[in-house]
């Protein structure tokens, strides 16, 4: 059989048993597995599991995703993201959609630790939604606001979707991270902009809070220098070439841990808890990297990335076409699996043409990472919608969508806008 069939049809097989509701690492796993018994031999299936695999676990580098991720979940045990929240409510609070722009702005700051859009959804959900409700704002905006700024925990660094792109793509997770940065800024002016928008048209969307004083004001500011300061530490170390990823990733685990500590707000409780959750994350993560390994070793063999890169080359359009139509299925595929799934599942295919027809690895890897976030808030997958949810049970979820649809345009404009300037991505870089 032609190789090319071989491999269409280990992906057919490979979307069924996702379809099932088979895990998508056992999923890759089978496929790849299966696929190398038919194109090569036992032999060589057995040896990938027993060195390559092997290698890539015991490797020094992949240490970063557990060491982000316990960063993240001891802030976020530690309550410490109360702090974010309560600071942004004193400066803003008092305007029109404040509160809304709020969240988005305690969100982008838990980004900045967490790198997880479910957990900043959750946590900013819990404290916002309370606070939302009780000023009467939109129950959709409400609701909106905080699903999408759940979304910048996986395009603010530090990223766990970025670490695992620059490990599929064998980038420098250094520069993923530096270039996601003024993108992600960019985002929330975007969303914040937006809420203006909204609250100026409909004005009873978005009720004024109360006003503080400058002397409160300051001292909620005062309340998030620590956790700001161990982001400055941990990014801006890595920025300046002070330490390597992970180097970075552990300062920050420990200083997450110190800090809490000193603060007296992580309990016994708390730390096995966020102990347990990066055990599990970061296995799902790495279960995603072994399942991804085997699929893209049975991809190569076959050369259907190569094909379908040179296939791509040939087509008589314009490169951007091209580019725009891969953005177009990432949209559709994450809004129908899970993103770092659909990621590991179509790197290996997507990646290679894009490369090829000319386009920059680290311009390319930041896109992909800005719409993968859009399958947090697309409908019928959504994880963050269904967190909030989980949140505020009264609330359909087709409200919560349509709250989420109104940040919809802004990224639509915006993954347009990095299109057609990529220096916004390379220019820290």
């Amino acid at each position: 059989m032609d190789p090319s069939m071989i491999a269409a049809a280990g992906l057919v097989v490979m979307f069924l048993m996702m379809f099932i509701s088979v895990p998508i690492s056992v999923a890759m796993f089978i496929t790849g597995m299966g696929g190398l018994f038919v194109m090569s031999s036992s032999t060589s299936a057995f040896y990938l599991l027993s060195s390559e695999v092997w290698n890539s676990f015991s490797s020094y580098s992949l240490s970063v995703i557990p060491l982000y991720i316990l960063m993240g979940e001891i802030v976020f045990q530690s309550g410490l993201t109360a702090r974010l929240f309560n600071a942004a409510y004193r400066w803003f609070g008092h305007l029109r959609g404040g509160m809304a722009g709020t969240t988005i702005l305690a969100s982008a700051g838990f980004a900045s630790i967490c790198g997880s859009n479910a957990a900043a959804a959750a946590s900013m959900g819990t404290m916002a939604l309370p606070e939302l409700k009780k000023y009467k704002y939109n129950p959709a905006l409400s609701t909106g606001s905080v699903a999408t700024g759940g979304t910048l925990g996986i395009i603010i660094p530090p990223s766990t979707v970025l670490i695992v792109i620059a490990i599929q793509t064998q980038q420098s997770i250094r520069d993923l991270f530096i270039a996601s940065i003024i993108p992600g800024i960019l985002l929330v002016i975007f969303f914040l902009l937006t809420i203006l928008y909204l609250c100026h048209r409909n004005p009873e969307y978005g009720p004024p809070g109360p006003k503080f004083s400058f002397k409160e004001k300051m001292r909620a500011v005062y309340g998030v220098v620590p956790i700001l300061g161990l982001f400055l530490f941990v990014i801006g170390g890595l920025f300046l070439g002070w330490f390597t990823p992970s180097e970075s990733a552990a300062f920050g685990a420990l200083g997450a841990i110190l800090l809490t500590l000193a603060m007296k707000r992580l309990t016994k409780e708390g730390f096995v808890t966020a102990v347990k959750n990066t055990i599990k994350t970061s296995a799902m993560v790495l279960m995603l990297i072994v399942g991804a390994t085997y699929l893209g070793r049975f991809l190569a063999v076959t050369r259907l990335p190569n094909e379908v890169a040179e296939w791509i080359s040939s087509l008589p359009v314009h490169s951007l076409v091209i580019v725009f139509a891969i953005l177009t299925v990432y949209v559709i595929g994450g809004s129908l699996m899970d993103a770092m799934g659909f990621l590991m599942v179509s790197i290996p295919i997507f990646y290679p043409p894009v490369i090829a027809i000319g386009y920059d690895p680290v311009w390319f890897a930041i896109l992909l990472c800005i719409v993968t976030s859009l399958g947090a808030i697309t409908p019928p997958v959504g994880v963050n919608a269904f967190v909030v949810q989980g949140l505020t049970p009264s609330t359909n979820i087709t409200t919560i969508f349509k709250g989420t649809s109104y940040f919809l345009v802004n990224y639509v404009i915006f993954i347009i806008i990095l299109v057609v300037f990529p220096q916004i991505i390379l220019f820290l870089v």
